[in-house]
């Protein structure tokens, strides 16, 4: 059973968007996705790399992107 760090009903557009330009367009790793999100928005889980990567999922997800494919890997 996978453990997930985001609850995908508290992201919303703009964060799905802001998301996927830092992952996508700016090339952050999973690490500086976390991060930018954690300095922007708080948190405290910092620069979890796991987190950052239920980010990407989450904000991939509400786009109708799949986090596996172009552009998100």
């Amino acid at each position: 059973m996978a453990y997930n760090t985001v609850d995908p009903a508290t992201m919303t557009p703009e964060m799905a968007a802001q998301i996927r330009t830092w992952r996508c367009d700016e090339d952050y790793s999973w690490r500086a996705v976390a991060r930018a999100a954690t300095d922007l928005w708080g948190s405290d889980r910092g620069s979890n790399q796991l987190y950052g990567e239920d980010l990407c999922t989450a904000a991939a997800k509400l786009l109708g992107e799949n986090i596996d494919r172009e552009p998100w890997n």
